[in-house]
């Protein structure tokens, strides 16, 4: 008997299977592609029972949307788009396998094609909630990027999100399994056409498929950006699927050196001609083409040799958690520390994670809708931090750091732009030992001993201490503090060991001969959680900020800053005066004009100006808004903003994503 005979006979005589009857029947029309009609059927029942099951988990914040509809309905045009993806690679495989004598073939790619495509969009959904929960928002790049560092993610999971992590797991495979048993009984009765038919069929269904896809007859395809349907980033994030979310942060990441293009076009001249125009800039002699914001500050502060500088990066401490700053009473020694120096009101992150953080305090340098140039390949060596200028002055210069020194790319992007040192665990002997590493007090303990040891060497130094026991799950010794929350693991408890770590080390400090000689600053990388109601969160991005030490006297910072204000500050401080391409504000010179914050919040970036906010949108036309501090509201208006306001904002983030692929943002 012949190969299309023989399976013609088996097709014919094969008994049904009860349990995908349904499903092959529905299907029987569809012939050879009956198994991407299936996928495409069951893909849209699982995406919309997860979504309507998240939407319901959300209720509140999606009822005050008031588009409840329209979420729905945008939601399953979202998961066409997706599972037109899925369909396209086997229906450009149709014309080489979907015939009758390699039927066989067929049916085991389709199978194991769409098998592999719904367990993936069933293994985003399921892991969707508790991303949620943590970041307000649908897996995205940071999914992608916390991949890159397993044992520390997997760590994470396992002592802090165990459940969610084992339910999550037994919900896919027992999911996953009945999919498989599903699909197969399905596939066994799949009907085969004539060459000629299917090649007939096959055009059209190409055609209908790229419409599926592109889901739009305007001049560009569909996008996420096209889902933002409401002022909630969260209730937006429900629109797509996750699946989607991610595939899409892997496009933009492999795009990421244009990264700003994606709010539209600005006149590169107009970009430097903007940035240059703050008050606090355009008094410098920009004189360098080459370079175009490296400029020479002179200190604010004349001293006969410069003082020491000691940067304590804390892990997640936002204004969330600072009484003084509206949050909770959990850091009673930084409430206490805070008379002592600058203590700054209206500090303001740059973006939601460590990295963010380390090149905003360290380098001076703006966010982008791109991954941090602590991650990047073109800033891995001769890219401008304060390690590489003070090294030119004659500092020693290192960073400590309680865990692993290369999670996040840290110690390649250090040891390549001047950092001299690298103190990680594996130079410590630790007490206590968390899923991130050291804790605090230990991590704090090798800082004074490092600290002791640059003194006696009898030259200028700069250290960078870097936290991390603020870090879910949120792991600390014993019988340190009266625990704010009666469950241990908490974050308020983790946030007051950590304060209790920090009061320990400053008063230890302050004991020693380098205090009189060394500045100190205390700033958090980012908040422990960004999410809110809000386009923008900004509340989430308040952030505490005290510079001590030395001959610095109590002060109070009332003006608007940001991260990348930081590092111009504390040259003047130190009496270090030097040629950088930093656009960030000395504080020391004037510390009472208005200022501005720059806030990158996935892909939307908001031009923070006194209580006006900017919001440029990927795709779409930028947003005015209204933030009150007091309260943390912001709430963006249903007018555009000037185009004043839009010029400074988008400058401001075309800027760096210049000066990075260009590489123009040099030490020298």
């Amino acid at each position: 008997m012949k190969t299309d005979e023989l399976y013609l006979h088996r097709a014919a005589t094969a008994p049904t299977r009860p349990a995908s009857s349904w499903l092959a029947r529905s299907t029987r029309l569809a012939g050879p592609f009956a198994p991407l009609v299936q996928m495409l059927l069951i893909g849209l029942v699982l995406l919309s029972g997860f979504r309507l099951a998240m939407l319901a988990w959300q209720w509140e914040r999606v009822h005050a949307t008031g588009a409840v509809l329209d979420i729905i309905v945008q939601g399953v045009r979202a998961d066409l788009i997706l599972l037109g993806y899925c369909l396209a690679i086997p229906l450009l495989a149709a014309p080489l396998l979907a015939y009758r004598r390699t039927a066989r073939l067929w049916q085991r790619f389709t199978l194991g094609w769409t098998m592999l495509a719904l367990i993936f969009i069933l293994f985003m959904e399921v892991a969707s909630p508790q991303f949620i929960m943590q970041y307000d928002v649908r897996p995205n790049r940071l999914f992608i990027e916390y991949l890159n560092n397993p044992r520390e993610v997997f760590s994470t999971l396992w002592h802090g999100f165990r459940t969610a992590v084992l339910l999550g797991c037994a919900v896919t495979v027992l999911v996953g399994v009945a999919l498989v048993r599903l699909l197969k009984g399905a596939s066994a009765s799949t009907p085969m056409w004539p060459g000629r038919r299917m090649l007939l069929v096959w055009p059209v269904l190409c055609v209908l498929v790229f419409m599926q896809i592109r889901s739009t007859t305007g001049h560009r395809p569909a996008n996420p950006a096209m889902f933002a349907l409401t002022g909630d980033a969260m209730v937006n994030s429900l629109v797509i699927n996750s699946a989607w979310s991610v595939l899409d942060a892997m496009r933009s990441m492999d795009n990421e050196a244009k990264s700003s293009d994606i709010y539209g076009d600005f006149p590169r001249a107009k970009v430097f001609a903007e940035v240059k125009a703050a008050p606090w800039l355009r008094d410098y002699g920009f004189a360098n083409p080459e370079q175009p914001t490296r400029h020479y500050q002179s200190a604010a502060v004349t001293r006969a040799k410069p003082l020491n500088l000691v940067i304590v990066l804390q892990e997640s401490l936002g204004a969330t958690f600072v009484e003084s700053l509206g949050g909770l009473a959990v850091t009673p020694e930084l409430e206490k520390l805070k008379g002592e120096g600058w203590w700054f009101e209206q500090l303001y992150a740059t973006g939601t994670r460590s990295v963010r953080g380390i090149e905003a305090v360290v380098a001076g340098y703006a966010p982008t809708p791109a991954r941090s140039t602590v991650k990047l390949s073109l800033s891995q060596q001769n890219f401008y931090t304060l390690a590489s200028g003070l090294g030119d002055q004659g500092y020693h210069t290192e960073f400590v750091y309680g865990g692993e020194a290369h999670f996040d790319n840290m110690r390649s992007f250090f040891t390549g732009n001047g950092f001299q040192k690298i103190v990680d665990i594996g130079d410590m002997k630790p007490k206590f030992v968390a899923s991130w590493g050291a804790s605090d007090e230990d991590l704090f303990d090798k800082s004074l001993e490092r600290l002791n040891t640059l003194h006696a060497a009898n030259k200028p130094f700069f250290s960078l201490i870097f936290t991390s026991s603020n870090h879910e799950p949120f792991e600390f010794p014993d019988g340190k503090i009266a625990l704010h929350d009666g469950d241990k693991q908490t974050v308020n408890n983790a946030v007051k060991y950590a304060d209790y770590a920090l009061g320990k080390f400053i008063r230890a400090a302050k004991q020693q001969a380098y205090w009189k000689d060394t500045v100190f600053l205390i700033v958090a990388d980012h908040d422990n959680r960004v999410y809110g109601d809000s386009l923008v969160p900004i509340k989430k991005f308040h952030i505490p900020g005290l510079i001590l030490g030395a001959d610095i006297e109590p002060k109070r910072i009332a003006t608007i800053a940001s991260q990348i204000d930081l590092a111009p500050t504390l040259l003047s401080l130190l009496g270090v005066s030097s040629t950088h391409p930093m656009i960030g504000r000395d504080l020391a010179k004037d510390s009472t004009t208005p200022g501005r914050a720059l806030i990158q919040f996935n892909d939307y970036f908001a031009y923070l100006e006194g209580a006006s906010a900017t919001v440029l949108r990927p795709g779409q036309s930028p947003l005015a808004g209204q933030y009150d501090a007091a309260s943390g509201h912001f709430s963006p208006g249903s007018g555009s903003p000037t185009q004043a306001q839009v010029d400074k904002a988008m400058a401001h983030v075309i800027l760096p994503s210049i000066l990075y692929r260009e590489q123009r943002y040099r030490p020298r």
